[in-house]
């Protein structure tokens, strides 16, 4: 067997091996078509198997291993600014975060929502400010199953085991973000590594920790201002690499720090996060007040260099194709089969083919009033699947015709991206956490 055809027999095994769990800011987003397990509808008691009051506040996903969820806040001791639905264009300053704060990390039971732990990470003041529609836990933990990360942007990054000991922790500097806004992007795990982007207005980098000890590894400065796009461990038939959203470039690492590749041509922030499906990388960004730059680009395993589009070019050698007014603002795009899916802000599902770019629908309206779209799509069991800010899931038929099947309702604002993982569907508002499984009929 060549090299090539055994790296991809073996990463499809891991994957299905994976199925059951969500180790992972968006590991979940597509569960397989087949699991009867996972609920089309519900509200908040119809095929709610539990759902549990989470201590403090925040906007982190969460995630799932081993029967295990883990999930971040941070409680306060004076009370904060409530966040509005939507847009904020004419209140874009970030704000002061006044009081002493808990910055937590919670493992519950899967199954009962029991609370197994819960652990004060940090204590102390916020030392920078906040975008008013931040929060002071917006990045989501990874875990193994052994472990749990959990990082908390500009003020520090904990390692517990699964019970809840203590296995290090250690302050991160704090830097300066784009008007104040905060930090978002995600850690990402590989091995014994653990990736950390900070992107922001001093001094930018890529950090890689050992998971197990918290030392540092190797760190890269990055030419970037400030971004909100979590790392992708992207592991193809060629390689694996570390790949970064940013503003000014879209770089690719190898897991020892050096740079692979690298493109331009992204929105003047960016906060969708890199994906793979099937052969194709996925990356996109599409901040809504940018005139020229919104793109979704698919790009080919094996770039060396700078693989930048020319202008007039939509293709080329390593990129598949690209569609340069396509990208959305917060959430992710989802790839589901053979169709690419892009969930807009303000409420517009857009569909074209994964493999080629070419339009399937164009936007349309999900309907209902709703207008606020942060979450990313996850799809089963043919459908796709849009959270709105307001907790309204709507249902939409998968496949080439634009169909709207059904609206399930939550109660709570809704920011974080749900995680699918053993059969269920866990949904995050700000302070609780809903655990979603068809009921037997």
């Amino acid at each position: 067997m060549r090299l090539s055809a055994f790296l991809l027999t073996l990463f499809a095994l891991f994957s299905r091996a994976g199925a059951a769990d969500a180790p992972a800011f968006l590991a979940g987003q597509r569960a397989g078509a087949a699991d009867a397990t996972l609920p089309a509808a519900w509200d908040g008691s119809t095929n709610v198997l539990w759902k549990a009051d989470i201590q403090g506040a925040g906007w982190s996903s969460p995630v799932v291993h081993g029967g295990r969820v883990f999930v971040t806040s941070a409680v306060s001791d004076t009370k904060q600014h409530e966040p509005r639905q939507g847009l904020y264009i004419s209140d874009l300053q970030g704000k002061t975060v006044s009081g002493e704060h808990r910055w937590m990390v919670h493992c519950l039971d899967a199954q009962t929502g029991k609370l197994l732990w819960q652990r004060t990470a940090f204590e102390g003041k916020m030392p920078t400010t906040l975008h008013i529609k931040n929060s002071l836990a917006s990045e989501t933990p990874v875990t193994d199953g052994k472990h749990v990360w959990a990082y908390f942007g500009n003020v520090g990054v904990a390692c517990y085991d699964a019970d809840g000991k203590l296995a290090w922790s250690q302050r991160t500097p704090a830097h300066k973000t784009r008007m104040g806004w905060g930090t978002g992007a995600s850690p990402a795990l590989f091995g014994d590594r653990l990736f950390i982007v900070h992107d922001n207005e001093e001094k930018s980098f890529l950090l890689a920790l050992d998971a197990r000890t918290g030392k540092q590894l190797w760190r890269v400065d990055r030419d970037e201002g400030s971004n909100w796009a979590t790392p992708f461990v992207w592991t193809n038939p060629l390689r694996t690499e570390v790949v970064t959203a940013g503003t000014k470039r879209v770089r690719s690492y190898d897991t020892g720090g050096k740079l692979l590749w690298e493109l331009t041509g992204m929105s003047i922030l960016s906060i969708p996060t890199p994906f793979a499906a099937g052969d194709l990388l996925y990356v996109s960004s599409g901040y809504v007040l940018d005139p020229v730059h919104k793109p979704v680009y698919a790009i080919r395993p094996g770039a060396a260099g700078d693989i930048s589009l020319r202008a007039g070019e939509d293709a080329n050698k390593h990129i598949a194709w690209c569609q340069k007014q396509a990208g959305s603002y917060h959430p992710t795009p989802l790839v589901d089969g053979e169709f690419l899916y892009v969930l807009y802000d303000r409420g517009f599902l857009a569909c074209c083919e994964a493999k080629t770019g070419k339009e399937v629908y164009p936007k349309r309206r999900l309907g209902g009033g709703a207008s606020a779209f942060t979450a990313s799509p996850w799809a089963y069991g043919g459908k796709v699947f849009c959270l709105s800010e307001s907790g309204e899931t709507f249902v939409v038929q998968a496949g080439r015709e634009f169909k709207v099947l059904g609206r399930n309702q939550l109660e709570g604002m809704c920011l974080a991206s749900p995680a699918v993982a053993g059969g269920s569907l866990f949904v995050r508002a700000q302070s609780k956490l809903y655990c979603l499984r068809q009921k037997p009929r």
